[in-house]
């Protein structure tokens, strides 16, 4: 090789480092999480077998209220207002260290790079919906893992919504006191572009101490992408939901509808209170009720009271109790957070009960 291809290819690969180098000291890498794990009690189970009464369960449950997860978050700067960035999370068990809170893969949760700026923001990448944000930002409960929206939601479609795959996503600024959100999920089925397609949007407006709140979700069935639980499930979500905030106090009500391609088409009619009574001292309970369109017979009501003392800004002890009530066919459960033992419950009702503890890092 001639002297100058050697001088200059070592130059490339030195120019190349140096690059990387310097885009690297531009950045900031986060590494964040969750650790969530408690104690829970539930007086009836599903015999999944049988579809009656399994008896109580008394155990370790993990995510009592928040998923324990943990993640890596990065951003860069180049200028102009313009922002790189990435998410990586995966959900974890506390109980024995396996995935859970996700679609049982490693960093199952999220999984995006985008860009964002005064345009808004562009992701592209494994991702929440924003009809799944939306329930979750309207939640009394504030989507805690033991008797709230969160339980109506898996029960309905397990994780479909929650976990998109092959997804493309934007977000709008704020524009007096509006922003909008749009998703694409791309089912990656060569030939049947229709295969596991997933679309999704929300509308969102804010003034003083109200928020209101609308958003729609379309999925079909099948695609390329197979996960544990189910993420692919086809159906139609609608949902409208309120919020205002007055002192310590913030109330909030929602509708939410879910036509389950094969399943029930439920409507869920959901509201609570949260106070902050203490800076310390958060209180909150919520009460659903859900009816299925095409079978008036299976309805259930549910209803949670929770109260978390922090100990620190990233500590907290919590307790909470709930009860369900199931007619029909219905067979909604307290919590996901042991399975399917826990998502689902028999006919009759059901009380529950959890104490745990949560740490943020």
């Amino acid at each position: 090789m001639h002297r100058r291809c050697v001088v200059g290819t070592a130059t490339a690969v030195a120019s190349s480092l140096m690059f990387a180098v310097s885009a690297h000291a531009q950045s900031s890498i986060t590494l964040y999480g969750i650790a969530d794990t408690g104690l829970l009690y539930l007086s009836k189970t599903l015999n999944l077998a049988t579809g009656g009464d399994g008896g109580k369960f008394v155990g370790l449950q993990n995510a009592g209220i928040a998923p324990s997860l943990f993640g890596l978050r990065g951003a860069e700067d180049l200028g102009g207002g313009l922002q790189a960035e990435f998410n990586l999370q995966s959900g974890i068990d506390l109980t024995n260290g396996g995935f859970n809170n996700s679609n049982g893969n490693l960093f199952g949760r999220e999984a995006y790079v985008g860009l964002k700026g005064g345009f808004g923001e562009v992701k592209a990448g494994l991702q929440f919906s924003p009809f799944f944000q939306s329930i979750w930002d309207l939640d009394p409960r504030a989507f805690s893992e033991f008797g709230s929206i969160i339980g109506i939601y898996a029960n309905n479609v397990t994780a479909t919504g929650a976990f998109n795959s092959n997804a493309i996503s934007y977000t709008s600024p704020v524009i007096a006191g509006l922003q909008a959100s749009a998703m694409f999920g791309f089912g990656g089925v060569a030939g049947n572009f229709q295969s596991g397609r997933q679309y999704s949007a929300s509308l969102r407006y804010q003034w003083s101490g109200l928020t209101l709140s609308a958003a729609f979700y379309d999925g079909n069935p099948g695609g390329s992408v197979n996960t544990v639980p189910p993420s692919n499930v086809g159906f139609e979500g609608r949902m409208l939901a309120a919020a205002y905030k007055f002192g310590s106090v913030t109330a909030k009500a929602s509708f939410t509808s879910f036509k389950v391609e094969g399943g029930p088409s439920n409507n869920v009619y959901g509201g609570g209170l949260d106070f902050l009574a203490l800076p310390q001292l958060d209180l909150n309970g919520g009460v659903w009720y859900v009816s299925d369109r095409n079978d008036t017979s299976s309805h259930s009501l549910m209803g949670a009271l929770g109260a978390t003392y922090f100990l620190s800004k990233a500590t907290g002890l919590y307790a909470q109790v709930g009860i369900v009530n199931n007619h029909g066919k219905a067979n909604l459960g307290l919590t996901p957070a042991v399975g399917l033992t826990s998502l689902f419950a028999p006919s009759g009702t059901t009380t529950g009960a959890t104490i745990g503890i949560m740490h943020m890092f």
